[in-house]
């Protein structure tokens, strides 16, 4: 639907608009029979509370399963600081009901509201609170339905029965700093993994993670706005610093209880956790460096473990969606770096081959496995930025893509599947959104017999993306390039150049989709020729484009931008005299990377958020690219922008949230004194009680239109 408000603007609305996903549908599971879809969406594209419904995939229909109004009474949500932390390391914004887990049967659904506990029964609708100690976190049921397990933010793991007789607390923190059942900050942040706690396939017992973080280094996030307010106290892992101590226990519900053992001197970071009945429950642990990991089977009855696959890389091992896994006949499903190709691994056979770049695990079937994948040989991708959904027999023997008339699905952006039903989104450049399918698998696995299209509610963007793509330069680095509506050549002849990348690990911006270029696009019609380049260390082509940065964020990453320009100033009009580059987070450390060490190229930069000191982000991530700063000082020295800042010739805009506790204020304020140090003059805009997230939709027009105004004034000066 599109926006009733006339004076709307497309700043104004992508941020109302959580970026047009507030009304989309999200969040998909599909019952283990196959006769419904479960799936989270908000009433319209104006209302941020998500409610849970079901579709019947026998019919098409939608129901409600679950309405937060009605649960909450009309009342509004009051999140405790633990769950507004969760939500940030998700990167989520919206409200209502933001996540939820199902029993074994796809019957029972549970999620929290307001730290409180709700379940609702999926066959009827019927919604109801049960007994909990709150404020709580991932509340999830038993596979058998007749218990649900959830944390709390004291720390506690704690158990309810579904039919409300009895809550009690299954583990208890026993000490300060003390949490059972809950992912660390490391996890949540850097691993994609949010959970602490794994049910048995029988429901018999929970593996539990606990976790310690008294020996993490505390820090203060202060809001010098409001002085009298308490700075906030928060555990961060730095560079070098101390991690939380993580364990993991095996607890039984008759009262037993097991640490598993593992080498955790070596193997720190519990990665991953799988627990299926095709075998033992599978840990992935990794070593402090990243570059060697175990996947090991645990005995729950003694605690010992037993490593049934160990990895090693120069660089550093990559962690997937939906991996580690068992078949049902008890075959090893893993993701692995080998002979140049991102591979999927059945058992002892590697099943896929260079033309392939895997990307995730969907689903594992009796005789498939269900995945994702980009184009792996690099020299015959037809245009940059595509991912479909495959399926390959466990003998790799027969592989088929998941398509519609013959043609696959090559923009897709989430997938789920279950008893023959798969759930995906699909989005192209050429259309706003995404379209939510539901399919029935045939037997050949080449087409989808279409059951339902899960309606959208998002508002329809009030301008339109036209990104042309084009693999520019010597190494065909993937980039997009966004003109002005209704530029014409001859008239307006070349036209000054915006760069606009995130440019680093984990985060590809050149996809194959209409949404995620609009805010480009919003640029490109201030009169700009706006080109957006994944360069080296950036996912979706082959680990050797991923890894090619170990060590040097500084050296690959701003060459390949710089190498994208210039080749693509031979095609489009690109005015090389006036060329300016934004970003935010890692986009924002390349923006003043750019005009600190290339001024000759760039002329001025807007840096949103920028880790500008290696050594004040966390442990996990900066680590696995950089090194231990204590083993490799002079890699963290190459890559800061401290150094840089004597050498400043261009003008040079820094945004950063004051109240943002994943790149901290520290980075910019660093900066800032090193330049003013050095005499150099630059701009700082300090945004009160913002996080890494987007801010308020106010705040992000007047950020958006004072961007405009700084890149136009310094390149007209």
């Amino acid at each position: 639907m599109t926006s009733d408000t006339p004076a709307d603007t497309f700043p104004r609305q992508y941020a109302r608009t959580l970026r047009y996903t507030v009304g989309a549908p999200r969040s998909f599971a599909v019952a283990p029979d196959g006769s419904r879809v479960v799936f989270l969406r908000s009433r319209s594209g104006s209302d941020r509370a998500n409610l849970l419904w079901t579709l019947d995939t026998t019919t098409g229909a939608e129901r409600i399963a679950a309405d937060p109004a009605v649960l909450l009474g009309g009342g509004e949500e009051d999140l405790s600081p633990a769950e507004r932390a969760r939500r940030e390391r998700s990167r989520e914004g919206s409200a209502g009901i933001v996540g939820y887990a199902l029993d074994g049967a796809g019957r029972l659904a549970a999620f929290a509201l307001s730290g409180r506990l709700f379940v609702t029964d999926l066959t009827t609708g019927s919604a109801s609170e049960l007994p909990a100690e709150g404020p709580l976190l991932d509340p999830r049921p038993s596979p058998d339905g007749a218990y649900v397990a959830y944390a709390t933010t004291g720390g506690e793991l704690r158990l309810t029965r579904t039919d409300a007789s009895a809550d009690w607390a299954f583990a208890e923190p026993d000490g300060p700093g003390v949490t059972w059942g809950q992912a660390e900050f490391i996890a949540q942040e850097e691993m994609s993994r949010d959970r602490g706690f794994w049910w048995s396939p029988d429901s018999d017992r929970l593996l539990a993670e606990r976790a310690d973080d008294t020996p993490v280094e505390r820090w203060w996030i202060a809001d010098p706005a409001n002085p009298g307010r308490e700075p906030a106290r928060i555990a961060y892992p730095a560079a070098g610093t101390a991690n939380a101590e993580v364990g993991l226990w095996a607890l039984g519900l008759d009262g037993t209880r097991v640490e598993v053992q593992w080498d955790r001197e070596a193997f720190p970071y519990l990665a991953r956790v799988h627990w299926s009945a095709g075998g033992p429950p599978l840990l992935l642990v990794q070593a402090r460096d990243q570059r060697s990991q175990q996947i090991l089977g645990v005995d729950v009855e003694t605690g010992a473990t037993a490593v049934l696959h160990a990895e090693q890389d120069d660089a550093w091992l990559e962690l997937f969606a939906g991996v580690p896994a068992w078949t049902p006949d008890g075959k090893l499903v893993r993701i692995s770096d080998e002979g140049g190709a991102r591979a999927l691994v059945i058992g002892d056979h590697t099943v896929t081959g260079a033309d392939l770049h895997l990307r995730s695990v969907v689903a594992v079937t009796e005789d498939e496995v269900f995945f994702t994948a980009s184009g792996g040989a690099e020299e015959t991708d037809p245009e940059p930025g595509w991912t479909a959904v495959g399926r390959i027999s466990h003998d790799g023997k027969r592989l088929a893509w998941e398509s519609a008339n013959g043609e696959p699905f090559t923009s897709v952006t989430s997938a789920v599947h279950a008893a023959g039903i798969t759930v995906r989104a699909t989005a192209e450049h050429g259309r706003p959104g995404s379209v939510v399918q539901v399919g029935r698998d045939l037997p050949e696995g080449v087409v989808v017999d279409e059951i339902a299209v899960i309606d959208s509610y998002a508002e329809t963007p009030v301008l339109t993306a036209r990104p042309v793509f084009r693999f520019a330069g010597e190494r065909r680095i993937p980039a997009a390039v966004l003109l002005p509506t209704g530029y014409d050549r001859e008239r307006d002849g070349l036209l000054p150049v915006l760069m606009d990348p995130y440019g680093g690990p984990h985060g590809q911006r050149v996809v194959q989709a209409h949404n995620p270029h609009l805010n480009s696009q919003w640029f490109a019609d201030q009169g700009f020729a706006v080109v957006v380049a994944d360069g080296r260390g950036t996912p979706g082509r082959s680990p050797a484009w991923e890894k090619s940065i170990a060590f040097d964020f500084a050296g690959a990453t701003l060459d390949d931008q710089v190498e994208a320009l210039q080749a693509l100033a031979a095609e489009f009009p690109l005015d090389l005299g006036r060329v300016a580059i934004r970003g935010w987070s890692y986009g924002g450390y390349l923006a003043a990377l750019a005009v600190l060490r290339r001024p000759d190229v760039f002329h001025t930069a807007v840096a949103g958020a920028p880790v500008t000191d290696l050594a004040l982000y966390d442990t996990h991530y900066t680590e696995r690219y950089l090194g231990h700063p204590a083993e490799r000082p002079e890699v963290y020295e190459a890559n800061s922008l401290i150094p840089l800042a004597a050498g400043l010739e261009r003008p040079l805009m820094i945004i950063h949230g004051l109240a943002d506790d994943n790149v901290v204020a520290a980075h910019t304020l660093r900066l800032s004194s090193a330049l003013l140090a050095a005499g150099r003059p630059h701009t700082v805009l300090p945004l009160s009680g913002v996080t890494h997230m987007t801010p308020q939709e106010e705040v992000a027009e007047n950020l958006l239109l004072l961007q405009v105004d700084f890149i136009k004034r310094s390149l007209a000066g």
